[in-house]
C-alpha cells in the first residue's frame, strides 16, 4: 500500500511538471528556457562561469532538472482576465522570459568586453538560437583571444619621501613580471597601492593617481606602472606633490536626547590630533563607536585645511535606548500536548552613560493535555550587564576594530512538573567580542546551583530502580568555564546572498574544584561537596555547520547539520539540564521537544511530560524556502536526526546499558511551513510530518499519510525566526 501512495505522490509532480510553461504569451512570442556558454579552443584558464553572467537577457531559474514551480503558476493564470485569482497567481508565480532576439548580439558584445577586461584580446564571440516549440535556448560559442605576459615593469613615481614608501611597499606589489597583462589585475593593484598609501598619511591618494601603458608591440612586452601627483580626471598643470596628512582638530558631538559621558567617547576614538593621517584608523574609529550600538548613526567626515592638515568631525545621531523583545513558540501534537513558551525581554543600552546594556528577560514554558490534570510548568528571570570593555584593563590596551565587552549574567528558574519541583540559579561572568566575520563568548567563571524537592513517590521509586536516571536528578552544584565561538560569511542580519556559518560551544565543569577533593568535607554519601551540595564533572561540546544557497531574490535553499557529545568525569555524570535534546520548533519538527529518543528507547513512562534527552546528538536539516506573494513564505522541509546515549559500564551487571547500534535508529521527518516576513521580525508556522520513528512498538517504523493524521503521527509548532 505504501508503494502505491508513493506511485500516486510521484505521478503528480510529473503531472504538475508536465503543465506548459508558455500559456501565456501572445502570438509570436517565445520563450527564452536556457542559455550556454561554450569554451573554445585548447586554452582551459577560461570557464563558462567567467563570462555566463554577462549574457544581457537571463533565462527563467529553475529549482530542480528543469522544473520551475512558480514558473508553473503563472501558466496557470489567464492574461485576459484581472479577478481576485488571476493576480494571486501571478503575483505567486514568475512570468516567463519573452526572448529578445536583439539582446543575443548585445550580449556577445558585452562579452567580448569582458575578455578584454580580463587580458583576452580580440576574442571572437558568436551565438547559435535553437527553437524547439515556443522555448528557445540560446548557445554561445567563445572563442578567447591571445593573452600576453609581461615581460619586464618600469616603475615612475614621484621622488622625495613617497619614493621610500613605495620602495617598501614593492615586495607587495601585486603585478609582476611574467604574469598575464590585465585591465582586472591592474584595477586591483591600483585599489590595493592606493589604500596602502592612504594608510600611511597620504589623504588625497586614490586609485586615480594610478595610470598604467603597455607596450606590446615590440620584442617584449613592456608595463609602465606609473603613480602621478593628479588624477586621470584633473589636468597636468592642477598637479602637487604628494605629501602625507597630519591630523588637526577632532571634534566629537552626539544627539543631546542621549547623555553619554565624553571621556567614554574620547577613549573610544582612535583620530587623535598631531597623529598621522590613516583611513585604517578611521575605519576602526568608525567601528567601535558603531559597536556600541546605541546612535542609530555615525558620520565622520574628514576635512582638509590645507595640503598637509585635515580636521576630523564625529557626529552621532539619535538613539532608541531602551525596548522591548517578544517571542513566542508554540507547539502541538495530534495526541493533544500542547506546548507554549513565551519570552519578553526589556532593555536599556545606555545605562550609566557609558554604553553599559542592561537587561532583563522573563520566560515561561507551559506544556499540558487539555481536558486532563497532565500540566507542567517553567517559570525563569534574569538580568545582565555588560560593559564595553575588559572590566581591569584600560581601553587604551584596544587598538583595533573591536573592543571586547564584559558580560555579567545571573538568572532563576523555577520548573514545576508532575514528577519534581527544581529550582535553577545561574550565575556568569565572561566577554564577548567580534573581529569582523567572527564572534565569541568566553566565559572563565560559569556557577549553577541546581536544587530538586517535591519528588514524587513513585518517580523515587523509578529513580531507585534505575540508577542510570537517578545519578542525573540529586541536588548539585555546577561550577567551570564556557563559551561559545561563531563564524559567519556574511554578517548583515538578513543576508541577501548565499552564505555559511560554523557555531561551536563547550563547557567543562568542576575539573577545578577536583583538584581540592581531599580538602573538601564530604556529604552523605562520601562524596566532596560544596557547601553541602556534590559538584557535577563533565565536559559538553556541540558544533552547528550551516549553508544557505540563494537560487534567486525569492528562494533559497538552506542546509543545518549539528552534533553534540557530553561526558561526566570521574564518578560525575552529566546532568540532566545540560544533557543533548531534539525536537519542538526549530529541531526535528515531526516532535515535540524533548519527545524522541533517546536512540529507539518507548517514551519514559516516568514521566508525564516528554523529557527524553542523551549524551551525544546527531542531527541534519534541510529546507527549501520560497517567496509566495506579499510578506508570506513557503518552506518545504526534511530533517533526520536523534539523541543517544553512551553504553553504561560502570554500574553493576544488574544496571549496565548497551544502546545497542545507532544508525538504525536515526529517526526522519518532513514538514511544510508558512512564514510572513515583516522584515522587522518573521512569523513561521510550521507543520511536521513523521516519515521514521525508531521508537514506534507496533506496526512499521515508517509512517505513512495514514499514520500522520493519526495519534501521535505529527506536530504543529509556531515560533519567531527561521529555525536554522
Amino acid at each position: 500500500m505504501r508503494f502505491v501512495r508513493i506511485a500516486i505522490i510521484l505521478l503528480g509532480f510529473l503531472a504538475i511538471g508536465a503543465c506548459s510553461t508558455t500559456r501565456v504569451l501572445s502570438e509570436g512570442q517565445y520563450r527564452l528556457a536556457s542559455n550556454k556558454v561554450v569554451i573554445e579552443g585548447k586554452d582551459k584558464s577560461l570557464s563558462p562561469g567567467d563570462v555566463s553572467s554577462y549574457v544581457k537577457q537571463q533565462a527563467n531559474s529553475y529549482f530542480i532538472f528543469g522544473w520551475s514551480p512558480k514558473l508553473i503558476i503563472y501558466n496557470w493564470s489567464d492574461p485576459t482576465k484581472d479577478d481576485w485569482l488571476n493576480r494571486s497567481l501571478r503575483n505567486i508565480g514568475v512570468a516567463p522570459v519573452v526572448f529578445n532576439s536583439y539582446q543575443v548580439g548585445s550580449s556577445c558584445e558585452n562579452i567580448r568586453k569582458h575578455l578584454d577586461y580580463l587580458g583576452y584580446y580580440n576574442s571572437g564571440v558568436t551565438s547559435k538560437v535553437d527553437t524547439a516549440g515556443r522555448l528557445v535556448n540560446v548557445t554561445y560559442f567563445v572563442a578567447p583571444g591571445k593573452r600576453s605576459r609581461i615581460d619586464s615593469i618600469v616603475f615612475k613615481v614621484p621622488e622625495g619621501e613617497f619614493a621610500d614608501e613605495f620602495k617598501a611597499d614593492l615586495p607587495h606589489v601585486t603585478v609582476k613580471e611574467g604574469d598575464f597583462l590585465s585591465e582586472k589585475s591592474l584595477e586591483a593593484e591600483s585599489v590595493r597601492g592606493a589604500t596602502y598609501f592612504r594608510n600611511r598619511g597620504y589623504y588625497d591618494l586614490n586609485k586615480y593617481n594610478y595610470f598604467f601603458e603597455a607596450d606590446t608591440l615590440g620584442p617584449r612586452n613592456i608595463l609602465t606602472y606609473e603613480i602621478r601627483s593628479y588624477t586621470r580626471n584633473e589636468p597636468e598643470d592642477e598637479s602637487a606633490r604628494l605629501l602625507k596628512y597630519q591630523i588637526g582638530d577632532v571634534t566629537i558631538s552626539h544627539s543631546k536626547d542621549v547623555p553619554f559621558k565624553e571621556s567614554v567617547l574620547r577613549k573610544l576614538n582612535l583620530i587623535k590630533p598631531g597623529r598621522t593621517y590613516s583611513e585604517r584608523m578611521v575605519n576602526a574609529t568608525y567601528n567601535r563607536l558603531t559597536s556600541l550600538r546605541l546612535f542609530n548613526n555615525v558620520g565622520i567626515e574628514m576635512v582638509p585645511v590645507d595640503s598637509s592638515t585635515v580636521d576630523c568631525h564625529i557626529t552621532m545621531g539619535e538613539s532608541k535606548r531602551r525596548g522591548v523583545k517578544l517571542n513566542l513558540d508554540v507547539s502541538t501534537n495530534s495526541s493533544g500536548l500542547v506546548g507554549i513558551s513565551p519570552n519578553i525581554s526589556l532593555y536599556d543600552k545606555n545605562i550609566f552613560h557609558g554604553g553599559e546594556w542592561l537587561s532583563l528577560g522573563f520566560s515561561g514554558n507551559f506544556q499540558w493535555i487539555p481536558g486532563t490534570e497532565t500540566k507542567a510548568n517553567e517559570f525563569g528571570a534574569s538580568v545582565g550587564l555588560t560593559f564595553p570593555r575588559l572590566l581591569g584593563l584600560p581601553m587604551s590596551v584596544f587598538k583595533g576594530y573591536n573592543i571586547p565587552r564584559t558580560e555579567i549574567l545571573a538568572s532563576v528558574n523555577y520548573q514545576n512538573r508532575p514528577e519534581f519541583i527544581r529550582f535553577i540559579t545561574n550565575l556568569s561572568y565572561g566577554y564577548t567580542g567580534q573581529t569582523r566575520n567572527f564572534y565569541y563568548q568566553l566565559y572563565p567563571l560559569r556557577v549553577s546551583v541546581v536544587k530538586i524537592n517535591g519528588m514524587s513517590e513513585d518517580f523515587i521509586l523509578t529513580l531507585l530502580r534505575n540508577i542510570y536516571l537517578w545519578d542525573s536528578f540529586y541536588d548539585h552544584l555546577d561550577a567551570g568555564i564556557g563559551g561559545q565561538l561563531y563564524w559567519t560569511s556574511d554578517t548583515d542580519i538578513v543576508p541577501k546572498t548565499s552564505y555559511q556559518y560554523i557555531r561551536f560551544g563547550f563547557d567543562l565543569s568542576g575539573n577545578v574544584i577536583s583538584l581540592f577533593d581531599k580538602w573538601l568535607p564530604k556529604n552523605s554519601y562520601n562524596a566532596p561537596s560544596v557547601f553541602g551540595l556534590s559538584y557535577s564533572r563533565y565536559a559538553k561540546a556541540d558544533l552547528h555547520l550551516g549553508k544557505v544557497f540563494r537560487f534567486s531574490p525569492g528562494s533559497a535553499l538552506a542546509l543545518h547539520l549539528a552534533g553534540g557529545v557530553g561526558k561526566g568525569l570521574g564518578s560525575s555524570s552529566m546532568p540532566f539540564e545540560k544533557q543533548f535534546y531534539v525536537g519542538g520548533a526549530s529541531s526535528m519538527r515531526g516532535w515535540q521537544v524533548r519527545a524522541l529518543g533517546p536512540g529507539d528507547e518507548e517514551m519514559f513512562q516516568i514521566f508525564t511530560i516528554p523529557s527524553q534527552t542523551g549524551d551525544w546528538k546527531l542531527e541534519f536539516d534541510m529546507e527549501y524556502r520560497q517567496k509566495l506573494f506579499w510578506k508570506f513564505e513557503a518552506a518545504v522541509f526534511a530533517e533526520a536526526g536523534n539523541v543517544w546515549n553512551f553504553p553504561t559500564t560502570s554500574l553493576s551487571e544488574e544496571y549496565q546499558v548497551d544502546p545497542g547500534p545507532w544508525l538504525p535508529t536515526v529517526a526522519a521527518d518532513w514538514g511544510l511551513g508558512l512564514r510572513l516576513n515583516l522584515d522587522f521580525i518573521l512569523i513561521r508556522l510550521d507543520w511536521g510530518l513523521k516519515l521514521y520513528e525508531p521508537s514506534r512498538a507496533e506496526g512499521s517504523r515508517w509512517l505513512g499519510p495514514g499514520q500522520w493524521f493519526g495519534r501521535n503521527g505529527s506536530a504543529l509548532h509556531f515560533g519567531v525566526g527561521y529555525p536554522f
